[in-house]
C-alpha cells in the first residue's frame, strides 16, 4: 500500500511540477518530484527510489523540453546518494529530514547544471540565484509535504485505544528472596 501511496504522489508531483509554474512564477522554484523521490529514497527501498527518480526526472525533461535526461540523471543521483545515507544513518526524525532535502536540492541542482555546462547549453537564468531559491523552496515545500505523507501513514497505524477503566498493571513485584521467616 506505501508503494501506490508514493506512486500516486509521484504521479501528482509531475503533473503540479509542469502545471504550476503557469500559475505563479514562484513555483518554478519547488521541485516537487525530488520531494518524492528523496521521500521514497527515506523509506530505505533504494530500488524504489533509483526507479522514482528516473522516471521523475526524464518525465520533467520532456515536459519542459530542457536537455533531455539531465533531470534523470540528477534525481538518480539524489535517490542514490540519499538511500546510501539513509541505509547507514537514522533519519526517521523530521528534523533530521530536513538537512536531507535541502542537501538533495542542492545536490541535484548542482549536477543538472553541471550536465548543462558539459554539454554546452546554457542555463536560464543566475545559476546562484537559482539554486538558492529553490533550495528555500523545495525545503519548505519539502517539510510540509513528509509531515502530509506521515500524517497518512500514522492513520493506518494508531493503535485501538484501551477502554476507558482498564484494569491497571501491577508495577511492583513480589520478591522472590524471603529474607525472614
Amino acid at each position: 500500500m506505501e508503494g501506490v501511496k508514493l506512486t500516486v504522489s509521484l504521479v501528482i508531483a509531475i503533473l503540479l511540477q509542469w502545471t504550476l509554474r503557469n500559475i505563479f512564477q514562484g513555483f518554478a522554484y519547488i521541485d516537487f518530484p525530488l520531494i518524492i523521490v528523496v521521500y521514497a529514497a527515506l523509506q530505505r527501498n533504494s530500488i524504489r527510489a533509483l526507479l522514482f527518480g528516473t522516471i521523475s526526472g526524464v518525465a520533467v525533461d520532456a515536459l519542459s523540453g530542457g536537455l533531455m535526461g539531465a533531470n534523470g540523471f540528477s534525481k538518480t543521483l539524489v535517490a542514490y546518494a540519499v538511500s546510501e545515507l539513509a541505509r547507514r544513518v537514522y533519519l526517521d526524525n523530521l528534523l533530521l529530514r530536513i538537512p536531507v532535502i535541502a542537501g538533495a536540492c542542492v545536490i541535484n541542482d548542482l549536477a543538472y547544471y553541471g550536465l548543462h555546462r558539459l554539454f554546452g547549453q546554457p542555463p536560464a537564468g543566475d545559476v546562484l540565484v537559482t539554486i538558492v531559491y529553490s533550495l528555500i523552496g523545495t525545503t519548505i515545500a519539502g517539510t510540509l509535504v513528509y509531515l502530509f505523507l506521515q500524517s497518512l501513514s500514522a492513520e493506518r497505524r494508531r493503535p485501538k485505544r484501551r477502554e476507558m477503566f482498564a484494569p491497571r498493571r501491577q508495577t511492583r513485584r513480589r520478591n522472590p528472596i524471603r529474607l525472614s521467616k
